[in-house]
């Protein structure tokens, strides 16, 4: 089934709802339709078409509701999964935490969609994975690399009248670079909404020359450093805290939870220089404009310069607590600051240049305690250069701690993590008293 309009799903939600002999009924369709490409040892390894959709029902009595879910589209099928989501919840026990759905709403038009990137095809991904590989292979260099585009839409209508619909686009690309011997490593990342704007020819001369740059790595002791942590680097050790959910605080389950009970609401928790926001109009970064429970999205300042702001709540934790419920951020911006990545490295009397962090893993949730090692190219700087190549480390630290320690911001970029997906505009920062516990021979 191709990509549907907003005309097209709000008739086959229609048509669904008719089914529905149960108090309430929730329909949700949505759908993808893209291409990938993947290469290694500098040739293209695997390339495909995926196009998916699906449809979930959720009938509700009361307190209690189930839900199915069907990927088939002929009036049998439709019917058929509407029923069996009234006989599982017929079935259910009671959940206390459920809420009525919600009714008519409006929302703003988003700017998620690009028409050129909908258009891509297997030969535009071809021509943009082989410029990547023109500048791996004239590096003489091995690169292992990943490309792929989606156009995807969701909506969402119920027996009450709301009815919600979104349609987006986005290409996300990845290179790593490694000499013959695997003895140095660069690496690079972009997404975007607009294919026009990523450039894989630079992104990839940007791996390349942190892993020629890299070879020849020394050893160094581990303890407190100076660090620069280029956006890739800021985005994966900060990407954990990003959820700012008021229950989760108020459960004592959270870093915003206050000791002895509440949150931490309204406290300087950072930097001053730190203001975390969301906005669904932000034209590098866009987002849907509705979120959970069928809430509006708008901008929203999550830390102004150093405080917590805003939390995010459900609708029953809302009303639990005498509050108007607030949608979580669909996208995050952090603003940055003037300084540019030269002008780090130059303040920078003994330090550590970051590339990129993974294999992170959270040690303690109340204080986001993390763990994890750097990659693809760690450069110690001395008097405001870059001395030489460092064995990678390990790190054990708080991106809480470490936005209490920033000394400089530059601009913020769209940097996307691999690991979940996601893409977040963050800018490069310079830290200080940044804990590496040991180090590690993987390159």
């Amino acid at each position: 089934m191709p990509i549907l309009s907003k005309e097209e799903a709000q008739a086959l939600l229609k048509k669904v709802l008719s089914y529905s002999k149960a108090e309430e009924c929730e329909v949700s369709l949505f759908g993808s339709d893209g291409g990938n490409i993947r290469y290694a040892l500098n040739a293209v390894s695997t390339a495909g078409d995926i196009s998916t959709t699906g449809l979930s029902v959720t009938s509700a009595y009361g307190k209690k509701s189930g839900s199915a879910n069907i990927n088939e589209f002929d009036d049998a099928a439709l019917e058929r999964v509407v029923r069996r989501s009234e006989e599982l919840a017929q079935l259910a026990p009671e959940n206390p935490e459920r809420e009525d759905m919600p009714g008519p709403a409006t929302f703003k038009e988003s700017t998620t969609y690009n028409p050129k990137t909908a258009a891509m095809t297997p030969e535009s991904r071809a021509e943009l994975v082989a410029k990547s590989l023109d500048v791996t292979k004239k590096a003489n260099l091995s690169a292992a690399g990943f490309l792929e585009n989606s156009t995807t839409f969701s909506a969402v209508m119920n027996s009450k009248g709301f009815f919600a619909y979104n349609k987006s686009t986005d290409v996300i690309f990845s290179v790593t670079t490694r000499n013959d011997a695997g003895t140095a490593s660069g690496y690079a990342a972009r997404g975007f909404t607009d294919v026009s704007k990523l450039d894989t020819e630079s992104a990839t001369r940007v791996a390349a020359m942190k892993a020629n740059a890299s070879l020849g790595a020394r050893a160094i002791e581990p303890g407190k450093y100076t660090v620069i942590l280029e956006p890739v680097a800021a985005t994966y050790m900060m990407e954990n805290m990003f959820r700012f959910d008021a229950r989760s605080a108020e459960e004592g389950r959270s870093f915003l939870s206050k000791k002895g009970g509440g949150t931490r609401l309204g406290e300087q928790l950072m930097d001053e220089k730190v203001t975390i926001y969301s906005d669904p109009f932000d034209p590098d970064l866009p987002s849907s404009t509705w979120g959970r429970d069928g809430l509006p999205r708008e901008k929203t300042v999550w830390i102004d310069k150093g405080k917590v702001a805003t939390l995010s709540y459900s609708k029953y934790w809302a009303k639990k607590k005498g509050v108007a419920p607030q949608p979580g951020p669909g996208n995050i911006i952090m603003m940055g600051g003037n300084t540019s990545l030269e002008e780090m490295i130059k303040s920078t009397e003994k330090g550590i240049l970051v590339s990129r962090l993974w294999y992170i893993r959270m040690v303690d949730p109340q204080v986001l305690l993390l763990t994890g090692l750097t990659r693809d190219g760690t450069f110690y700087i001395e008097n405001g250069e870059i001395k030489f190549p460092v064995k990678n480390f390990r790190f054990n630290e708080s991106p809480v701690i470490m936005l209490n320690n920033l000394e400089a911001l530059g601009k913020p970029e769209r940097s996307i993590s691999v690991e979940s997906y996601q893409s977040y505009m963050i800018p490069p920062m310079k830290i200080r008293d940044f804990t590496f516990s040991s180090l590690s021979d993987a390159v």
